[in-house]
């Protein structure tokens, strides 16, 4: 009985280690698993357009447009979440391609809706 206590209280220990050096660390994701980078929720709207602007600049953006898939819901953080993404996919899903002056986020779940999807 001793001993069980004393494993599990062991196995507590390396968990929590574990857990506490991880805090501030990037998460590593599984080879292959398909990630998305969005804009973070408490991002500024003068940096939301700045990622818009730099991202359309460096990948085709169009469908963004009036009348295309993507432009509904016409607001920043849709526009600039997709324009982020899209930058993200095309540079190799790489974590330092989605932190846009840390104010995106890297995402396991498809942010696509409707006719938008998120490539």
């Amino acid at each position: 009985m001793k001993m069980a206590k004393n494993g599990m209280c062991f196995s507590m220990l390396l968990f929590l280690l574990c857990f506490i050096s991880g805090i501030g660390s990037t998460v590593q994701l599984v080879q292959g698993e398909k990630t998305w980078c969005i804009a973070k929720p408490s991002t500024d709207e003068a940096t939301l357009l700045g990622n818009l602007n730099y991202a359309c600049s460096q990948v085709d953006c169009s469908v963004l447009q009036r009348g295309k898939p993507c432009f509904n819901p016409d607001n920043l953080i849709s526009h600039a979440s997709l324009a982020m993404n899209l930058y993200y996919q095309s540079r190799g899903r790489n974590a330092w391609n989605c932190n846009f002056k840390n104010s995106a986020l890297v995402v396991l779940t498809d942010p696509s809706y409707g006719g938008c999807v998120f490539a």
